[in-house]
Parts: C-alpha cells; structure tokens; sequence
C-alpha cells in the first residue's frame, strides 16, 4: 500500500513541476501591473509525464518508466443542459404484465388515460351485475327448496306475494314452475357477467398490448384526393373508354 502512495505523490509532483515549467512567464523579474493578463495556451499535443517506479529498495530509470499521456486541460468544458425531447416507446411485454397485475395499469402506462374510465366502468358494472343476480338467485334457490320439502314451516317462498295473499289460493304447479325459470334465469345472468368481466379482463391486456405496438405506427394526417380523367382500354372494343381515376393518397 504504501509503495502505491510513494509512486502517486512522485507522479503528482511531476504533473505539479511540468505544468508550472510550461507555463508562459514574464522575462525578468519585473513586477505584475494591472494590464498584465494571464494568457493559457492550449496545448496542441499531449502531455508526456515519466516518473521512476519504486519497486522494493532500488528504483527502475530508463527503459522502465510510467508515461502518463493525456491532454490537459485546466479548465475543461462545462456541460451545458439542454432540453430535449425524449420519444416516448413503451414496452408491449410490460404493457401486458402491467395489465394482468391490475386491469387498467397497462392503459396508464401506454398514457390512454381515457381509455380508463372504460376499463373500471366496465369492471364495475359487471361486478355489480354480479352481485345482484347472485343475491336474486339465492332468495329463489331457497324459495325453491321451500316449496319442495314437506316442512309447512318452510313457506320463504310467500314473501314474493303481498301479505294479504293466502297459500291455498296458490297454484303449487305454477309456483313453483315459476320459482324454478326464476332460479335458472338469474343463474345464467350471473353466469354470463362472470364470463363477461373475464372477458374484459382479456380485452384489456389485448388493448395494452396492440397500443404498446402501434405507438410508433405513421399515421400522418396528410390525406390527399387526386381527381383526374383517365383513358381505359376496353377489351370488347377497338376503341377506347374514357373516365375518371380517383386515386387518394395517405
């Protein structure tokens, strides 16, 4: 360690040394005026310091030298900052992962913030559609098993009538018919809201992904219609027809 420091100071003092001796100085000894000006002059080829390495007691000259080669400079270059416009390029691979870890995540990565909205209505809409058909299926399942035991306590099935309404003006056949298409129906509409918010789900990750894809796609807005009269040949004649070509250009 300390042969590392002896041969850094020795290097030190001899970029100390070089520069000083190859500063320009004023001939004499005459004394600084205020009009005298420090002139730097950059130096056009690079500098070559060679210093002795110390190894163990004896020290290496000649052949044997370190050469430090660089350009110096005393001042360097400040670095300036500039704005600039960094191109936005989103990834499609996080676009989807961030879209499957939470629906909506990949719209706000790819900065769709309106699509949003959409994503969280939808989910909140089916998640509610949900929830009230499963409740409206467990009151007709129970009303359903009610009114097919042979517990007179059982009668649940009484609370979809008025209160004024007796259980032997009932047509048992017909009600629980009906009771049985009610639980089906309400089955099926949870069903399909399950499937749908899947579906939604899906959809999202897909949108990520294509948006995250086509996020460098030229779409230029410099659509053109040319309009002109054009010659064309007919086969079933010598002569040919005349017309308009309608060409647009994007």
């Amino acid at each position: 360690m300390s042969r590392r420091v002896d041969i850094l100071l020795r290097l030190t003092a001899v970029a100390v040394l070089t520069f000083i001796a190859a500063a320009p100085a004023k001939a004499g000894n005459q004394t600084p005026t205020e009009s005298d000006t420090l002139r730097i002059t950059a130096m056009e080829k690079p500098m070559t310091v060679e210093a002795p390495i110390a190894l163990g007691d004896s020290s290496i000259l000649g052949t044997d030298t370190l050469s430090v080669v660089g350009e110096f400079d005393p001042f360097g270059d400040y670095d300036i900052w500039e704005e600039r416009e960094v191109a936005f390029n989103p990834s499609p691979t996080r676009a989807v992962w961030m879209s499957a870890l939470f629906p909506g995540l990949g719209q706000i990565y790819n900065r769709r913030w309106w699509k949003l909205p959409l994503v969280a209505g939808g989910f909140m809409g089916l998640g509610y559609g949900v929830s009230w058909n499963n409740k409206m299926l467990k009151d007709y399942q129970q009303a359903y098993r009610d009114i097919m035991d042979n517990d007179p306590t059982t009668r649940s099935y009484m609370n979809f009538f008025p209160p004024t309404t007796t259980e032997d003006s009932l047509d048992k056949q017909w009600l629980t018919n009906l009771l049985k298409s009610r639980k089906d129906y309400y089955r099926r509409n949870r069903d399909l809201c399950i499937i749908s918010m899947v579906g939604v789900y899906l959809l999202a990750m897909l949108d990520a992904y294509v948006d995250a894809s086509l996020s460098h796609f030229d779409i230029t807005p410099d659509l053109s219609m040319d309009v002109h009269p054009a010659v064309i040949p007919d086969a079933r004649s010598r002569l040919p027809g005349f017309g308009l070509c309608w060409a647009i250009s994007f």
